[in-house]
């Protein structure tokens, strides 16, 4: 099968919406300022009719490692579920237009595309209410084989491991990539995913994947230790490559017997760290994609996530590839 993408990631099709708001629209709302919380369809609908003009833009984690990869030059596909409707539009819309594609399914009823309401009050606080809405609705019939075979990295987004379709949906696309010979990738996502889920994901990890992403929170986790070092031993040999992320520490990359330690990329102000997982798997992935080192996929990965934590949002606000070409990568 010829290949046409670097990448195909499967995750969480989410938009965030974004708009101004005032302490009283919080206290009438009942939103605590800051926090994020869980909301079902019903009260999203509502919610999103009274906020003031949004902007919307395509997030969710998978989505924004696609986005980080396109950003690069390469050549990246997303696989997920969105809603009939206005939002479902953004979301498809927005992959084209930074270059990458929305493969996924569309809901046949009203379960609306899932997204992540954000009201900004003046302080510059961001409140967060998300619907993860027809995005957790993932099912095997969503994942088309021909993409899959046609990828040279299959992504998977951990965060669809609490679904039980959306973790059959994993199921399908690993058999097929491993069928097409095919590198396999999981992210961790969350400590809370990896408390719910240890023993189900140290057993995919086991069998199915290549190349791991977690963070330090995330390791320890999965090995339920408070000693990193000793989690980076117990990872070796289970998946081929771990790549764990260490904030302004770093990464560590362990293959085999072989650690590579990266330093952090420089940057001159940390904003905002959402995405900086995201973006750092994105350059890793674009490096292995390409046949690069681990030491330069390490590098590119800390060089995108140096990006976007300069920044608001959790997508590259400017051309990573020109980038990478600046820094010698």
């Amino acid at each position: 099968m010829t290949t046409l993408y670097d990448v195909a990631a499967i995750g969480n099709a989410i938009v965030d919406v974004i708009a101004p708001a005032s302490d009283d629209f919080l206290a009438e709302e009942n939103l605590v300022k800051g926090s994020m919380m869980l909301i079902d369809d019903e009260r999203a609908v509502g919610l999103y009719a009274r906020m003031a003009a949004a902007v919307e833009a395509s997030g969710g984690s998978a989505g924004n490692t696609v986005a980080g990869v396109a950003s690069l030059g390469g050549r990246g596909v997303h696989i997920g579920r969105i809603g009939r409707d206005q939002l479902g539009d953004v979301f498809a819309h927005d992959m084209d237009a930074i270059g990458a594609r929305f493969v996924g399914g569309r809901m046949d009823d009203a379960t609306p595309t899932g997204r992540c309401l954000i009201s900004v009050t003046p302080d510059g606080q961001r409140t967060m209410s998300t619907c993860l809405g027809a995005a957790a609705l993932l099912s095997p019939g969503d994942v088309d084989p021909a993409v899959i075979e046609s990828a040279r990295i299959v992504y998977l987004e951990g965060y669809l491991f609490d679904p039980d379709e959306a973790r059959r949906a994993f199921a399908k696309a690993a058999g097929l990539a491993r069928a097409s010979e095919r590198l396999i990738a999981l992210s961790l996502s969350d400590a809370f995913v990896v408390d719910r889920h240890r023993g189900g994901l140290q057993g995919f990890i086991d069998t199915e994947v290549d190349v791991l992403f977690a963070n330090e929170a995330e390791i320890t986790s999965l090995f339920q230790t408070d000693d990193f070092d000793a989690a980076v031993a117990a990872v070796r040999g289970r998946a081929r490559i771990a790549a764990v992320t260490c904030g302004a520490k770093g990464s560590v990359i362990v293959a085999g017997d072989t650690i590579h330690k990266i330093e952090a990329a420089p940057v001159e102000k940390v904003v905002d760290t959402t995405g900086a997982g995201d973006q750092y798997a994105a350059g890793f992935l674009f490096g292995l994609a390409q046949g690069r080192s681990l030491d330069y996929c390490g590098r590119l990965g800390s060089l995108a996530a140096a990006e976007v934590i300069s920044h608001y949002g959790p997508r590259p606000q400017v051309s990573l590839k020109d980038l990478a070409t600046v820094a010698g990568l």
